[in-house]
């Protein structure tokens, strides 16, 4: 049966490309199995994703129930026409929007069966390593003006022994018996329609066609091993709370393939200060009721220091006064403000001669 992938990211069919990229977000940082969770529901939460966060794929999953366009259910190679240029596209199982060859009632799935020709890897043979996320805390002006830091990461990584060979350092690499050097087998598999042959990566040599005369006794002739990596970490001016970054190709290493990519969850420290309104920065004032009434300038701390402001006369509770350009850096060098908030401080205490005075006031209508 098809998925239903607004269910699976919690999302409206009206949802924007935001919305899911959020939804998306808070779901693969729950179910990833690097922090101990669901590794089918996570590779189900990034099939949705994939199609939805994709205006064309989107569009025909939305009219068709499967996409033509690669990355989602009843989707073939060469432009949709599968093996051999036979269509496959009205074969995409019960609910997709094709039609059913074996009668109403039973399941059938492409994707399956070519999932299973290939042993789970993509199609093309590419080995790809596992995505791994992080958390990191920063303090709340460096989410504002941007950091480089650096952390420590234990992960799958190359041997560097053997650069990610798995042979022992100074000798060769012996052609693969099984796949002749090839780096690639044929498979006959049974289907519905018959037996199919197809072409895969050869699992005895991963791929590469050769394999090691003398094995790396650093990784046991793996290539990779687990290991603790030092990662810097560029975390641009302006992130958000909860904002993640992609850090393409330093997730864990696999031998004979391209390595996965690192997340990095981003948590905001607050300030005893200001609180963040989109590309402004916002903070209270305690203002004197007489400087509200007759005026007065007042000293405000900014992230890059203090800054004078005018609070002018007849000044309400409430009021927004703006410091410009001292605010959040935008693109092409624009900066929010800060927005002062004035709040009228009331004495708790008043001499008898401030009674005086404000009866006095009061007698004047002010």
């Amino acid at each position: 049966m098809s998925k239903d992938y607004y269910k699976v990211l919690g999302v409206d069919k009206k949802a924007s490309k935001e919305d899911v990229k959020k939804a998306f977000r808070k779901l693969a940082h729950e179910y990833h199995p690097d922090r101990g969770g669901d590794e089918s529901k996570f590779k189900e939460i990034n099939e949705a994703y994939q199609v939805l966060s994709n205006d064309q794929k989107r569009a025909e999953y939305d009219t068709y129930g499967q996409t033509f366009s690669g990355g989602g259910p009843g989707a073939g190679g060469m432009g949709g026409a599968g093996f051999g240029g036979f269509d496959m596209r009205g074969f995409g199982g019960m609910g997709q929007g094709g039609t059913n060859p074996f009668g109403e009632g039973v399941e059938f799935d492409m994707g399956e069966i070519f999932s299973d020709f290939f042993g789970g890897r993509r199609r093309g043979g590419t080995r790809r390593g596992k995505d791994i996320s992080i958390d990191v805390q920063i303090p709340f002006a460096d989410s504002i003006f941007g950091i480089d830091k650096t952390v420590i990461i234990t992960k799958q990584s190359s041997c560097t022994d053997c650069n990610g060979s798995g042979a022992l350092k100074g000798t060769d690499m012996d052609k693969c018996s099984a796949c002749d050097g090839r780096g690639t087998l044929k498979e006959s598999r049974g289907t519905f329609f018959g037996n199919f042959t197809v072409e895969g990566p050869c699992r005895a040599c991963d791929g590469l066609g050769k394999r090691p005369k003398e094995i790396c006794p650093a990784c046991r002739g793996e290539g990779v091993l687990r290991r603790g990596e030092e990662i810097e970490i560029n975390i641009p001016g302006g992130i958000e709370n909860g904002e993640m970054i992609r850090m393409s190709g330093l997730g864990e290493a696999v031998r004979g393939g391209a390595p996965g990519d690192l997340y990095v969850k981003i948590h905001v420290g607050t300030h005893p200060v200001f609180r963040r309104e989109g590309m402004d920065l916002l903070m209270d004032l305690p203002v004197k009721i007489t400087d509200a009434v007759l005026g007065a300038n007042y000293n405000v701390p900014t992230l890059e220091g203090t800054a004078e402001i005018r609070v002018p006369a007849g000044t309400s509770d409430g009021t927004i006064l703006r410091i410009k350009d001292r605010g959040v850096p935008g693109v092409r060098g624009k900066r929010g403000s800060i927005l002062v908030r004035v709040s009228l401080r009331l004495p708790s205490k008043l001499s008898d001669k401030a009674k005086q005075l404000l009866e006095q006031l009061r007698r004047e209508g002010i």
